[in-house]
């Protein structure tokens, strides 16, 4: 009955049309008069602690940092690096999609962010060279999802946050699956472009990768910071997220030179509006996650899944195939804050790695970005490139199925996360 209340009542003010946020502050709220422990002042007080968070300030950092290089001219380096490594190849500039937004992930940890920036830099330029727009829109959309993977990921701090596990780790953890991700896009783009005939771009010159190299040697140069000083302890999450912040404004401000003075207020006021919606959802998410814990589901949860507790890898699929199934109706960042303090209980009680299942979790997430009906990074592209949500969603659809095969691999195959991910921390 505690669920069906929680549950139902979460639902039904989604179905009306309330924000998730005002959706889950009133789940709590039905769930605390069922519990008979209805008071304002816990209600106002779990809101405050749910974004009262020190890890948590890296999300107003990374999300800094994303909005400076769009606006500063680094993402648009990174492109045409990638334009000139591998435009000159079949299919090129779908390959300069994948690269980039590769490279773009290990600078901001934002989809949203990264899948705007592609969309409106290459979605014209492979329209022009005669790729199919939908084709092309669905690609850029599955490379757009990989950020969440790659460090620094907002995913990855969420998580790390609401389940108590190490964002350091998690971050380590992510390089290996996330260029699994991109090479799994890359091999479907190889065989879909072949039905395309289409002339590529002449192949550029040393020279002039020489030069692209050199033009965004700077943007490179952060995601190497952010690693190299998670993996030494010079400095946590939060700290790389302020350092990655200040880096890409010294890049862009003093060395490209592209971000001007007066742009400076419009790109904070548009990371601090992401921000405020990230970290409602946030603190609202905390009330549940309280109740959830004092209704003590997550036994309920364990008991329900008492088949599958012996077989980890049946474990995994069944949980994979729910989270598959919320990802089509709720965006990341609350089924995250939702899920986490239902499912880590029954992680820790199958005794399955807590960085392993992050990583595994954040994946599905990150593709649930791309599943319809809701699929918000679908929404970006379709935006962007003026499309119809039923075209982006044909054309996603190859590189969607791709990326599921990776999840459902690396279940099969932990070792793949695991065994890189103790190597990166050591």
């Amino acid at each position: 009955m505690t669920v069906f209340i929680f549950l139902g009542s979460l639902l039904a003010a989604m179905a009306i049309g309330l924000p998730i946020a005002y959706s889950l502050l009133l789940s709590g709220v039905a769930l605390m008069w069922h519990l008979d422990l209805f008071d304002a002042q816990i209600l106002a007080q779990n809101v405050i602690n749910g974004a009262d968070s020190f890890p948590l300030l890296a999300v107003p950092f990374f999300m800094l940092a994303g909005e400076i290089m769009n606006v500063g001219g680094l993402s648009r380096r990174i492109v045409n690096l990638a334009l000139t490594l591998v435009g000159h190849k079949r299919g090129g500039l779908g390959f300069v999609a994948i690269v980039a937004a590769c490279l773009l992930a290990a600078l901001s940890g934002s989809a949203v962010a990264d899948t705007a920036a592609l969309a409106a830099l290459l979605l014209p330029m492979m329209v022009r060279a005669g790729h199919d727009k939908a084709r092309a829109g669905g690609l850029i959309a599955s490379a757009g999802i990989i950020a969440p993977i790659i460090p620094p990921s907002i995913g990855f701090v969420i998580f790390g946050v609401a389940a108590n596990v190490s964002i350091s780790k998690l971050f380590l953890a992510g390089i290996v699956p996330g260029l699994l991700m991109g090479l799994s896009i890359a091999v479907t783009w190889y065989f879909v472009s072949k039905k395309e005939n289409i002339t590529p771009p002449p192949k550029a010159s040393w020279a002039e990768r020489i030069v692209a190299l050199r033009q965004a040697t700077w943007a490179l140069v952060l995601p190497v910071i952010v690693i190299v000083g998670l993996k030494f302890g010079v400095f946590t999450p939060t700290e790389a997220a302020v350092v990655a912040a200040v880096y890409a404004l010294f890049v862009s401000t003093v060395i490209y030179g592209e971000l001007k003075l007066h742009q400076l207020h419009e790109v904070f006021v548009s990371a601090a509006k992401t921000t405020a919606v990230i970290m409602f959802l946030v603190a609202a998410a905390m009330v549940s996650a309280w109740l959830i814990t004092v209704a003590d589901i997550p036994s309920k949860m364990i008991t329900l899944l008492e088949p599958f507790m012996d077989n980890q890898t049946l474990l995994l699929l069944a949980i994979m195939f729910l989270v598959i199934a919320v990802g089509t109706a709720m965006d990341m960042t609350p089924t995250i804050l939702i899920m986490t303090p239902v499912l880590m209980p029954v992680i820790k009680a199958a005794g399955i790695d807590p960085v392993y299942f992050g990583v595994l979790f954040i994946m599905n997430n990150a593709i649930g970005l791309i599943t319809p009906p809701v699929g918000t990074v679908l929404n970006v592209v379709a935006g962007v490139g003026k499309m119809k949500m039923d075209e982006v969603t044909k054309g996603v659809m190859p590189f969607m199925l791709a990326q599921f095969f990776v999840m459902f691999m690396l279940v099969f195959f932990p070792s793949i996360v695991t065994v890189p991910a103790k190597w990166l921390a050591n």
